[in-house]
């Protein structure tokens, strides 16, 4: 398979089985089971599932980590709170910062197809400088000078729409065809060298996408915008995201305060 960075079509073929079997067969789990070494084996996760939070009695050791209480009035039975002897350490969590579901493409086909802008110039100043930043890391070709723009703790960068656990570092080379993640580097940089949108303005999930691709009907792509996207996928991908409906691939989402909320691929 040839890679290429220029636009010339790349081995970045998105594993989507898109059959009638479909129904019975979870994309993420045919997904989960393959191997994330070849861009074209990368998985596509399914969004983690809601975590219920423990009872107002948390009785966790300081420095843990202690979820929000429940509603107020609802004060669970004495026989099910844990004593402090009893309950386990809680740890600071390593998956992603909670995105809202935000790095999930929900195209209407109905709605307003979003302006398309090129001209960075027009980005907020954190925003651009975000941006620039990564691309910086990218071209470097040393994948951990992405390590201090991806954060730690709540304000980390989301890699994966499922659990992650471990070195975020480590998790990008997992994706990566190379041992260096130079790879995925080439992918991130290509990403962002396209157009973007930008959506939900004025609320709290006021966010600038890369690549524009996510938040447009891929049937209403004229034939430029074709070839923009084949930069980044190949014609057959292009035919089975059709069939399931949106971008799927990789994409970028910066907050308009400049913080990089998530880097991923999957439904």
């Amino acid at each position: 398979m040839n890679f290429s960075i220029s636009g010339k079509p790349r081995g970045l073929v998105l594993s989507i089985w898109l059959t009638a079997s479909c129904a019975t067969i979870p994309l993420a789990l045919f997904l989960a089971s393959s191997p994330a070494h070849a861009l074209s084996e990368i998985k596509r996760e399914d969004l983690p599932s809601p975590v219920t939070p423990p009872p107002d009695g948390d009785m966790s050791p300081p420095g843990s980590t202690v979820p929000m209480p429940g509603p107020l009035g609802t004060t669970p039975p004495a026989a099910s709170q844990p004593t402090p002897s009893d309950e386990p350490e809680q740890t600071e969590p390593k998956g992603p910062a909670d995105d809202g579901g935000m790095a999930n493409p929900h195209v209407d086909p109905d709605a307003p197809v979003p302006e398309v802008v090129y001209d960075l110039a027009k980005l907020p100043e954190p925003v651009r400088r975000m941006h620039d930043l990564i691309v910086e890391a990218c071209k470097s070709g040393d994948i951990e000078r992405l390590r201090p723009l991806i954060g730690t703790g709540d304000i980390m960068t989301q890699l994966s729409l499922g659990d992650m656990e471990g070195d975020p570092i480590a998790f990008l080379k997992g994706l990566s065809g190379d041992t260096e993640g130079q790879e995925i580097l080439a992918i991130l940089e290509e990403v962002l060298n396209a157009g973007y949108v930008h959506v939900d303005a004025g609320t709290p999930q006021d966010l600038y996408v890369w690549p524009y691709f996510f938040a447009l009907p891929l049937d209403k792509l004229d034939a430029r915008q074709r070839v923009e996207l084949f930069k980044i996928v190949t014609a057959s991908d292009y035919d089975n995201m059709k069939q399931f409906g949106a971008y799927i691939f990789y994409r970028v989402g910066i907050t308009p305060t400049g913080q990089w909320t998530f880097f991923v691929a999957g439904d």
